[in-house]
């Protein structure tokens, strides 16, 4: 029942074609009931011989009314099908648009065990079957009960005896119906949870396709694929199977009252108690009766099949976020200043331990600060806070003074640029990659942030230059050029508090130093009126000596804090940490010079 109020709760915003739909039905079902009465009494006419003087200017009538009845219908039934359908594809743009927005509130703690394909089965593909319900089903059933109804009424007026006994295999039928929900619902809802992990797999595989190619796992993948489809093959044909016996049951059920028409109403005729006219009424008639209900069993297919995807949607609707802006949140006055500070902060994912344990940090405007330490301390976890993807478990991160638990998303967002490892490029060109970061500004302040990040060359370089497809996730782009677009990105947003998240860690030394004075440039602020401060998540510890203060962490802890030269000092983590790289880089310069002469030789 609550699946159903989800559904008809976007059904009632369009009431005005859900009413025409209504009405048109109501109409129809009342011509439909008129045609076997024009033929009642045609054959009435004919058959009476005291109608001789009559019967063919009164056929020629019956003829002209019938046509004018055939006609009508026709345009009830168009009315019928296109409100219907206007309803039912309303509902589910709504529906999709809702799933989509209710998506994006979700934190980042939602997304970490869940497949992007299995999310867009379920805003796709699931919500897709509400349309069958809203322009399908529903009218299939509100007509045909009508139809029902008007029937029974006309038959009972004809020979109230002959209808009930042919209302006998209606229990019958009644009993299947509420059998078969009880397993057939599971069985499609079971097919919808097999069609998502096929469709979670697929674009897995089709993001990750290079890598497929590269190892060699053609074969592996397709048999993976293979299984999923064959999967989603068995639970399709498992609820199919329900249906392919359902359905000839349901029409058996159906044939009996025929059978016993046949039987009562001879009998009835060959006694002469009843009108032959009446008896051919009450065939036609009688086949309107039972059509009703073979369309109300497949409706109520539709039904089980929407139903099953609306669970699934309310499920997902009904998803919380681990991070939700307060009530009565404000929103920042203008640009701030940039001071972050973190008060006895602690974090854990899920229920595991604490990543981050009774951090205490202050990072004054307009500084920049590194946070260096062993992999997996929680330095990019730090830096994820401050933007709330999460939220702190005790303790609190201020802004300017403010809680950012008391802030906006959107006002304490507009405050911060990212720059990730990891780019993300969506397909699309450079031009509209970088616009990103602030949509609306103009081509000139494009290209400025371009060449602030030293991207404007390779990219006027490009085909197209700016107005270059880069495709998906920037395929089209190496490494470095994706992280360039992605410092114009953050150039162009502007924003006082810039996080770096090793930007610089998977590049050749050429391409670090182009980003290193992009990112010096970004940090230093776009102009002299501009304070940015910066926080980097540092890899190579040569990059960050300059920081106005290093926060080294380790176990789920700070261990030590200064500038450069007074962490070296303290002969503790950090010097140990630049001890190793040093004696690391001649042997990364040695592969480095043997993989260019390795190029020069081939």
């Amino acid at each position: 029942m609550k699946t159903l109020l989800f559904l008809l709760g976007y059904a009632k915003r369009y009431r005005v074609p859900l009413a025409i739909t209504i009405v048109s039905m109501i109409f129809l079902v009342g011509l439909q009931l008129v045609a076997p009465w024009i033929i009642r009494t045609m054959i009435a006419t004919v058959t009476n011989p005291e109608s001789e003087g009559v019967s063919t200017a009164l056929v020629g009538r019956l003829a002209l009314l019938a046509l004018a009845v055939y006609g009508a219908r026709a345009v009830l039934q168009f009315l019928r099908s296109y409100t219907s359908h206007v309803a039912g594809w309303r509902v589910v743009s709504d529906a999709r648009q809702d799933i989509y927005e209710h998506l994006q509130k979700l934190s980042l703690r939602f997304y970490e065990d869940k497949q992007t394909g299995q999310l867009m089965s379920r805003m796709v593909n699931d919500s897709n079957l509400f349309e069958t319900l809203i322009a399908h089903a529903v009218p299939d059933i509100l007509v045909n009960v009508l139809t029902l109804v008007g029937v029974s009424a006309v038959l009972a007026s004809l020979n109230w005896r002959l209808l009930l006994i042919s209302l006998v295999p209606i229990p019958l039928i009644v009993l299947g119906m509420r059998g078969f929900a009880k397993y057939v619902r599971p069985a499609f809802r079971e097919r919808q949870q097999e069609l998502g992990e096929l469709n979670a797999t697929l674009n897995d595989n089709l993001s990750g396709i290079r890598e497929i190619k590269a190892f060699v796992q053609e074969d592996a993948e397709a048999a993976r694929i293979g299984d999923h489809i064959t999967r989603f093959l068995h639970s399709n044909l498992k609820a199919l199977r329900m249906m392919a016996v359902f359905h000839p049951a349901i029409e058996f059920s159906a044939s009996l009252g025929t059978i016993i028409l046949i039987y009562f109403g001879g009998q009835l005729v060959a006694g002469q108690a009843l009108p032959i006219e009446d008896l051919v009424a009450f065939f036609l008639y009688l086949e309107m009766f039972y059509q009703p209900v073979r369309v109300l069993a497949g409706a109520w297919e539709q039904i089980q099949e929407a139903l099953a995807g609306a669970e699934r949607v309310a499920e997902l609707m009904n998803e919380q976020p681990d991070v939700q802006e307060q009530p009565d949140a404000i929103d920042l006055p203008g640009r701030v200043r940039g001071a972050i500070s973190f008060n006895d902060v602690s974090f854990r994912y899920s229920r595991g331990e604490m990543v981050l344990s009774h951090i205490n940090l202050d990072i004054p405007a307009n500084s920049v600060v590194a946070l260096v330490g062993p992999t997996g301390v929680g330095k990019t976890t730090l830096s994820s806070l401050i933007p709330r993807f999460y939220d702190v478990v005790e303790g609190s991160i201020t802004l300017d003074g403010h809680d950012i638990r008391d802030l906006t998303f959107k006002s304490l967002r507009k405050q911060i640029s990212i720059v990730l490892q990891d780019v993300f490029l969506f397909h699309g060109t450079a031009r509209e990659n970088i616009l990103f970061g602030r949509p609306g500004a103009t081509d000139e302040e494009v290209i400025e942030a371009a060449k602030v990040a030293n991207a404007h060359q390779f990219i006027s370089q490009l085909p197209d230059g700016y107005d270059t497809i880069i495709g998906e996730r920037g395929v089209k782009l190496s490494g470095g050029q994706k992280q360039r677009l992605a410092i114009a990105r953050a150039v162009l947003k502007d924003a006082p508090v810039l996080i770096l998240d090793e930007a610089t860690s998977s590049v050749d030394t050429e391409t670090e130093i182009l980003i290193q004075q992009a990112l010096e440039r970004l940090m230093l602020g776009r102009t002299t009126t501009r304070t940015v401060t910066s926080v980097i998540i540092a890899h190579r510890l040569s990059t960050i000596r300059s920081a106005d203060m290093i926060v080294v962490l380790e176990g789920n802890g700070v261990a030590e804090m200064g500038t450069h030269e007074e962490l070296m000092a303290l002969d503790g983590l950090y010097r140990h940490l630049n001890e190793v790289q040093m004696q690391m880089e001649p042997t990364w310069e040695i592969a480095r010079t043997r993989r260019q002469q390795t190029a020069v030789c081939q």
